[in-house]
């Protein structure tokens, strides 16, 4: 089975029409069944629930556990006979296709880290936007821009690629490269310092621009059409203002983040 991932967390999908069945008795002296198809479905996604772990906030040097999620659209169908996606999650197909794209971003805050107290707390944040995909059997890559429309209101950017390997039917290996871009705000956001603290006695302002280069490896195992087990490691280097930000400067100018969860695809 091949998930999509089109809103991200990072898999493209598929796109072809779903085949009706029909049953025929073997035996010409019976009378066959009448005829029985396969009925699309209307709406299908993929939901992923697991444990994280990450830093407490950019530049944070432990790592803290939590809840990890995500959601992927696998087919849509619009009025006048178009879609998005495809219903059958064994269909394969491979080229261009378009994606959703989708981040949480936990708040950061002094109460709970104190290295940062005088700094500003800031808002837990959820991004949402769309991207590009393109797909074959043993590569993919990706081009995705997101907005906080809750929390930093403020644009990123995204663009990846992986070599995929498939040892088996059921699993699948990926490992690629990964650039994301951050607007002005999104910087002095998470890695400027609007006023002068104990601990930041200097306000520095960041600018936006690349601000993390990394890698990825990840693994998916297909348990059946609907359920599965998903999983990621990410590695990232701190890049431009985010570097030199005295936040950084005080934590660790790289970032490790992890998952792992089941999949569960619905359709309806």
């Amino acid at each position: 089975m091949k998930t999509i991932v089109l809103a991200a967390a990072i898999a493209a999908a598929p796109f072809a029409i779903l085949a009706g069945s029909l049953d025929t008795a073997a035996d010409p002296v019976v009378a066959a069944p009448a005829p029985s198809y396969v009925k699309a479905p209307k709406l299908a996604f993929t939901l992923r629930a697991g444990i994280g772990g990450a830093p407490a906030y950019f530049g944070a040097q432990d790592l803290k556990a939590g809840p990890d999620f995500s959601f992927s659209l696998d087919y849509l169908a619009l009025p006048g006979g178009r879609s998005i996606g495809n219903p059958d999650p064994n269909a394969v197909s491979y080229g261009f296709a378009p994606r959703g794209s989708f981040r949480y971003i936990a708040k950061r805050s002094a109460a709970d880290n104190p290295e940062l107290v005088g700094l500003p707390d800031i808002k837990a944040a959820v991004e949402l936007g769309f991207g590009l995909g393109y797909t074959q059997r043993n590569f993919e890559a990706f081009a995705d821009v997101r907005y906080g429309a809750i929390g930093h209101h403020a644009w990123v950017g995204e663009i990846g690629a992986n070599y995929v390997a498939h040892p088996s039917d059921q699993l699948t290996l990926r490992i690629g490269p990964r650039v994301f871009f951050g607007s002005d705000k999104y910087a002095n956001t998470y890695f400027g310092t609007s006023v002068a603290t104990a601990n930041f006695p200097v306000v520095t302002p960041a600018k936006g621009g690349a601000l993390s280069a990394g890698l990825e490896v990840g693994a998916t195992y297909a348990i059946n059409d609907t359920w599965g087990i998903d999983g990621a490691v990410r590695w990232d280097k701190y890049l431009g203002d985010a570097k030199s930000s005295p936040i950084t400067a005080r934590g660790k100018d790289n970032n490790v983040t992890l998952r792992i969860g089941m999949t569960r695809r619905f359709s309806f």
